[in-house]
């Protein structure tokens, strides 16, 4: 299944994606793709629906972020050998761990606001990982049942206050609008290798980003269980696994996003994003009310 969220910013509905590409209302089935619907129970009731039975959503349709109410948004550093390479940088013993803030999580075509100081401004196609149940201490064979899918994030970076302002990159991670996730939540059993999956970035019609998850240090599974080593995780929570080389950190010279810049990414199956570079306006404006 294709599970998405509809609607306007802050007030999304439940829905999924039928066979022939039309936003289907799940709105008298389940309140909200949540940690809630994600249960093995909840996602069997929904596969035994006729998608063709349920109401069409009509009219041009916002998607949402495709998970709402994230307890955590975890994400994996270098966790592609190329883009490793790329960054100069040793393959890591372990996964590289830091979080994005969930005030970051924004829609896959909604507006990207570029920060207050911000002068490197950087993009990152990955695929995240959606989990479905309680997990604590589980196997590497154990995690692959705790998946409920994958969707796509964008792990958009500011790398003056990721790398410039001491050690801890979450400062450049977890901006307002550097969280896009969806279009779609892809339920785990649709994925059959998310080893081989193509993915690509462009910026402004120019390809920066193409490659495969089969060259991911550490696979989603081992990802689930080894942060399961170290905390629980509840359904809803989002790890985004890495990206590939192409960042614009790594051009020679580096290239930056500014104001009006085009983004537009994707993965085999997960759909694609869309956004666009805008100028932050002021701190007391939420920016939800921006993307309205």
């Amino acid at each position: 299944m294709k599970l998405l969220r509809y609607g306007i910013a802050g007030n999304e509905k439940p829905g999924l994606l039928d066979h022939d590409g039309k936003v289907r209302s799940l709105v008298d089935h389940v309140d909200d793709i949540d940690g809630s619907t994600l249960s093995e129970k909840v996602l069997a009731s929904l596969r035994e629906l006729e998608p063709a039975e349920l109401p069409e959503v009509q009219g041009d349709v916002r998607f949402g972020p495709c998970v709402g109410n994230v307890g955590k948004f975890l994400c994996i550093g270098l966790n592609y050998s190329d883009h490793a390479a790329e960054s100069g940088m040793p393959l890591p013993s372990e996964p590289e761990v830091f979080t994005k803030a969930t005030s970051s999580i924004c829609g896959p075509d909604d507006d990207i606001i570029q920060p207050r100081n911000s002068d490197k401004l950087d993009w990152e196609v990955e695929l995240a990982i959606v989990i479905g149940k309680y997990t604590s201490y589980v196997t590497e064979e154990e995690a692959t049942g705790h998946i409920a899918g994958f969707c796509i994030c964008n792990d958009v970076s500011e790398r003056t206050f990721q790398l410039e302002k001491g050690s801890q990159w979450d400062k450049g991670k977890g901006c307002d609008t550097f969280g896009p996730i969806g279009p779609w939540l892809v339920t785990a059993d649709e994925v059959h290798d998310p080893l081989n999956l193509n993915m690509w970035l462009d910026v402004n019609g120019r390809r920066y980003q193409d490659g495969n998850t089969r060259t991911m240090v550490f696979s989603p599974a081992f990802i689930v269980s080894y942060l399961s080593q170290f905390m629980s995780l509840q359904p809803g929570d989002i790890i985004s696994s890495g990206t590939p080389p192409g960042v614009g950190l790594g051009q020679k010279p580096p290239v930056y996003l500014k104001v009006g810049d085009k983004i537009k990414l994707g993965i085999d199956g997960l759909g694609t994003q869309t956004q666009t570079v805008v100028r932050w306006i002021d701190k007391s404006v939420d920016p939800q009310i921006l993307k309205n």
